[in-house]
This record gives C-alpha cells, structure tokens and sequence, in this order.
C-alpha cells in the first residue's frame, strides 16, 4: 500500500503506539491499515469413493491439478465458499461434511481451510477456472502435478483417515513458495 484509501495521501510503515507490528500508517490522516491473511477455502469432493480434481486454467499453477477452492468473500460462510467454489470449478453439487484440514500459508498471507464433502451425483463438469476434471482413486491421482502443498497436505490427510474410519482435524504450515 502507497497511498491511503480514506484520504490519499501517502502511508508508511512503522509501528504505531500501542502496537507491536509495523502497519501502514497514513502521514496526513492517521488512519492505521491493518492487512490480515486472505482464506483460501475448499473441499475434497467425493463421489463413490473416487476424489474430483481440476485441472487450474489459470495462474498460478496453470495445468496443475486441484481439488475445488477459492478465495472467501464477504457474506459467505466457509461451508458456502467451498460449496461455491465447487459449482464454479467442476460444475458440481456437493454437501460440505467435517472441516479436514487448515494450512497456514504463510509466505502468501493466506490461510487455506479445506473440509470433506459428498457429491450430491455425479455429475461434473468444466468451470472457466479449469482446463479439465475428473473423478480419481487414489492410486490414479497425480501426486506429482498437485498444484499446491496444501492441496497435497489435505488429499494425503483425506484418504490416511478413510483407511483409519476417522475424520480428524488437521494442521500444517507453508512457510516458503514452491
């Protein structure tokens, strides 16, 4: 951030009092403009066993593949934001079941929330986001053209609790890109 979004003016970052973290500080007005992790959220769709993935059409990551996410907009719950995501991805219904995995991305500023989810047919399709989808089995999925650490992260956290009959929570950090 250059310039201030409530007056115009020029910003800086320094600390303000009170605070403990450098922020961007309006010279002429004062405001202070926090800037917070933007949240990445999805789901891995299952249909009769089998995981649906997208192959991303854009940047970044084109041609790599993913299971259905995006990011959170204001007025969305989490659970609607990955049933969205889903329809505007691979064209599919799903109900959003237990949250599976949380990522702190954090060379992004992101934090990626990923839950579990049941197609509701299976029916699929090709969103403007996605060059292709698909409906996988484990040993079918492309582990080496996973788009992102986080997708991997929840997939290989996804089928370790199927086997198990569990549906745990889990965690992890990205601190570096790929």
């Amino acid at each position: 951030m250059k310039y201030c979004p409530a007056c115009g003016q020029p910003v800086e970052r320094r600390v303000p009092p009170g605070d403990n973290l450098p922020r961007a500080v309006c010279t002429a007005c004062g405001t202070i403009h926090y800037e917070n992790p933007r949240i990445v959220v999805g789901c891995v769709p299952e249909w009769q066993g089998r995981i649906l993935l997208c192959q991303r059409a854009i940047a970044p990551r084109r041609g790599f593949w993913t299971t259905p996410a995006g990011f959170f907009e204001i007025g969305e719950t989490l659970q609607n934001a990955a049933a969205r995501e889903s329809l505007e991805e691979a064209l599919i219904r799903v109900q959003i079941g237990s949250l599976l995995a949380i990522t702190h991305v954090l060379h992004a500023a992101q934090v990626h929330v990923t839950f579990r989810a049941r197609m509701l047919d299976g029916e699929f399709g090709v969103g403007a986001e996605t060059l292709q989808a698909g409906l996988y089995d484990e040993r079918e999925i492309p582990w080496e053209q996973i788009a992102f650490p986080s997708i991997s992260f929840a997939l290989r956290c996804y089928f370790e609790d199927r086997r198990a009959a569990r549906e745990s929570l889990h965690f992890s950090d990205v601190d570096r890109p790929l």
